[in-house]
């Protein structure tokens, strides 16, 4: 039997309080015995050393399993049950402390990439700033926007459950979809978003109770509290209104994007938006949709702004395929180029690059629908002062081609554990943590 066993009869408390009690005896013994002498003996010496390991030792055992005691106590005793069991949420609570130290991340973006992102980046760190664009007016959000009058639900609804710590039941509840009747084609988790936000002051609030209950790693912020939307003007001058229509534009009036602007122009950017921006380690523009996900959120006031007075490194996650609609034909430099163009020279400092190659069948799919493997033009991106990461981060998912969330991350992490962490002797411990986790998780 092993000795940890000893400790179980009982509610499983008290003892464990005991045994942290006994640790800091220990402690408090071993460090008398160096205080109390000026030259103490070698023999006093490696007893104090000893002691004062042994009431570590007690006292994270201590700590560790006095909070699984409570958890049962609470779960079974209290009239009430919670959803996690005891040893998971003891866990999670000793994570959560050692994540809260992580390097500090901001996500700029939207739509599916940048939630399949965040799900690979919340294992490193919970220091997460998923900042989200809010000019959709497509689908069930369109429809939520349009008939209340709040700000289009979807994307921060996916970034939410990204950077969720729920049981599968709940993830799967709040992305399940309506079949039939007038609900056909809504999401339940944009009408838990949309009731959240009729008993809410504000959609900000709204998006911070939802993160709450949902236990998320992180917070989840909308670029901007205005009612905007998206217009993009074609090289011939054409205008297309509205953000659902601008990839769809092809079938009625072919053409290439000159440039995409909000209505209206004067769009205040949410302030702690703007304050995780400043006080970020790393910023990441994408993955996502260029000027449909990633651009709008640079177009609100002060956003740019508040990009280039931050000393985060700047890293752009350029889409594996181009999109039809918006990037046919587009290389890695144009992404880029029509970044900088809606933005400012240098706002890109690394760009992410997928180098691999996808099954022929695939690309033909892909092909047929006007979209190809985006081309990496390395003088040009050199030219422009950007420093290109490369490798194979695809992942291929119902004949879909996608970022790997965890090749995406783990890629991420170790650039800001070089370029952030090892250069501030103060964060030396939240670098080897880092390294340390990159090491232990299989990619």
């Amino acid at each position: 039997m092993r000795l940890i066993e000893w400790f179980r009869p009982g509610i499983k408390l008290k003892r464990w309080i005991a045994l942290g009690v006994a640790g800091i005896a220990c402690i408090s013994v071993g460090l008398s015995f160096l205080i109390t002498e000026i030259y103490p003996s070698i023999e006093k010496i490696v007893l104090s050393v000893i002691l004062i390991i042994s009431g570590c030792i007690d006292i994270f055992f201590s700590i560790k399993y006095a909070t699984k005691a409570f958890i049962k106590i609470i779960s079974y005793g209290g009239g009430f049950r919670v959803s996690l069991d005891a040893d998971r949420l003891s866990d999670l609570l000793y994570e959560k402390r050692i994540l809260i130290k992580g390097p500090k991340i901001v996500a700029i973006g939207g739509g599916t990439g940048l939630s399949t992102m965040l799900r690979g980046l919340k294992a490193y760190s919970s220091n997460i700033t998923a900042i989200v664009t809010v000019a959709d007016d497509g689908g069930g959000s369109g429809i939520l926007r349009q008939d209340l009058g709040m700000l289009p639900p979807g994307d921060i609804r996916n970034c939410v459950l990204a950077l969720a710590d729920t049981e599968p039941i709940m993830e799967k509840l709040l992305q399940y979809r309506f079949e039939d009747g007038i609900l056909k084609g809504q999401s339940f988790g944009n009408l838990f978003l949309a009731a959240m936000n009729n008993i809410s002051d504000s959609f900000e609030e709204a998006v911070r109770k939802m993160s709450d209950v949902l236990a998320v790693t992180g917070n989840v912020l909308p670029v901007t509290l205005d009612d905007v939307n998206l217009c993009a003007e074609l090289e011939d001058g054409y205008i297309i209104r509205g953000e659902s229509k601008i990839g769809k534009h092809n079938t009625t009036h072919p053409g290439r994007i000159k440039r995409v602007y909000l209505e209206p122009e004067n769009a205040k950017a949410l302030q702690d938006a703007l304050d995780a921006i400043m006080e970020a380690d790393l910023v990441i523009l994408g993955p996502g949709s260029l000027y449909t996900s990633i651009i709008p959120n640079l177009l609100v006031d002060g956003v740019c702004d508040v990009i280039k007075k931050s000393k985060a490194v700047k890293i752009y996650v350029c889409n594996v395929m181009t999109q039809p609609g918006e990037t046919e034909g587009y290389t890695v430099y144009d992404h880029i180029k029509a970044i900088e163009d809606h933005s400012f020279a240098g706002i890109v400092d690394y760009c992410i690059v997928n180098t691999a190659d996808i099954p022929d069948d695939l690309k033909k799919n892909y092909l047929d629908d006007g979209a190809e493997l985006v081309k990496v033009d390395y003088a040009k991106i050199k030219k422009a002062g950007v420093s290109i990461i490369q490798g194979d981060f695809v992942s291929i998912r119902n004949n879909l081609v996608r970022h790997d969330a965890n090749k995406l991350a783990s890629v991420i992490i170790d650039m800001v554990a070089e370029k952030v962490l090892a250069k501030d002797k103060k964060r030396i411990i939240d670098y080897y943590y880092v390294k340390d986790r990159l090491k232990s998780r299989v990619i």
